[in-house]
């Protein structure tokens, strides 16, 4: 068994691996972001990210950028989400690392949409993010 590194603590194949691999669907925006930060942290996902990226906020976003990653990605906790209608949020912290080692924290907010049956990422709001 190979836990997820989405923090949910389920085996990677029961959990983002389907999602990843599209052989499913987000059902839930709290697992749409759970993916995505699967995606970061496993690296080389740019399809994936581009996939479940609405494509309003997308245009500018490069496959190519979402591939090279220089960061280590160790812990995702989800501290809140909300899910009404096609719209919802979900509030993260994840926790990375530089190329060099030093720690820094990611805390945001991100909006999420539901077209024709299917979750995407909007945009998120930052909340913090130090070292």
């Amino acid at each position: 068994m190979s836990l997820c590194v989405c923090d949910s603590k389920k085996d990677y194949s029961l959990c983002c691996e389907p999602l990843l691999t599209g052989l499913a669907k987000a059902k839930t925006v709290r697992q749409l972001v759970r993916s995505r930060y699967a995606a970061y942290a496993i690296g080389g996902q740019a399809k994936y990210l581009l996939q479940t990226w609405h494509p309003s906020t997308a245009s500018n976003i490069k496959a190519a950028e979402l591939n090279t990653s220089s960061y280590s990605w160790d812990s995702l906790e989800i501290v809140g989400h909300q899910q009404k209608g096609d719209f919802g949020r979900v509030e993260f912290i994840a926790k990375y690392k530089d190329a060099e080692g030093a720690e820094y924290t990611h805390h945001e907010i991100s909006l999420l949409q539901r077209v024709k049956g299917l979750w995407y990422y909007l945009n998120g709001q930052v909340l913090n993010q130090d070292s």
